[in-house]
């Protein structure tokens, strides 16, 4: 069978970095292709995390951070995929929007939310309530100047509703988006569709 007539995806054209295909995948790089086809609950692993397949002691931080955001904890889902596509819609990478809007959608997400975050400037555009307007508020201040968030922030996110441990999923999350936005488009991700 030919790689074009498997499942596997084919990679993408512009990636500057050579893709480990699932299929050539032995050692550890096959055990954490393991783990990010758990973690997404994906049948193929998604090339973001294939990005770093090469080195496989910069993929397991990626698969770590993603399993550790996303594999439990304070926020419901919604939530998360909606703090990572909003965080990507501020990094301008279409690539990140596009998925997470994907998964947004299938954690409860409405077509009009995940529409509105592919073309929204600022939190006040969403259709989303006032405490979420709030929390995507902080979590855009993460991605913009982070070093100027102030206890006053913390405190109106709070204020609205949000617990400590649900701020710090928050932050995490879009902390981990900053990074994976970047990786996906240094390496020529961010130019492919999801």
């Amino acid at each position: 069978m030919t790689s074009q007539q498997s499942s596997e995806p084919a990679p993408p054209p512009a990636v500057r970095v050579r893709l480990v295909g699932e299929s050539e995948a032995t050692g550890r790089t096959a055990e954490l292709y393991e783990m990010a086809r758990a973690a997404t609950g994906l049948p193929f692993v998604a090339d973001v995390f294939r990005l770093t397949s090469t080195a496989p002691d910069l993929l397991y931080p990626v698969i770590a951070g993603y399993t550790g955001v996303f594999g439990g904890g304070a926020l419901p889902r919604e939530t998360k995929e909606l703090v990572a596509a909003w965080t990507s819609r501020v990094n301008g990478c279409g690539y990140c929007v596009g998925a997470h809007n994907w998964f947004l959608r299938q954690f409860g997400g409405s077509q009009e939310l995940t529409e509105a975050v592919e073309t929204a400037e600022r939190p006040d555009e969403l259709p989303v309530d006032e405490r979420t307007r709030e929390l995507l508020r902080l979590v855009t201040k993460v991605s913009t100047e982070a070093y100027k968030i102030t206890d006053a922030d913390w405190a109106r996110a709070a204020a609205a509703g949000w617990n400590d441990a649900e701020l710090l999923e928050a932050v995490f999350c879009a902390a981990l988006f900053n990074f994976i936005n970047r990786l996906v488009d240094a390496l020529g991700l961010g130019t492919q569709s999801p």
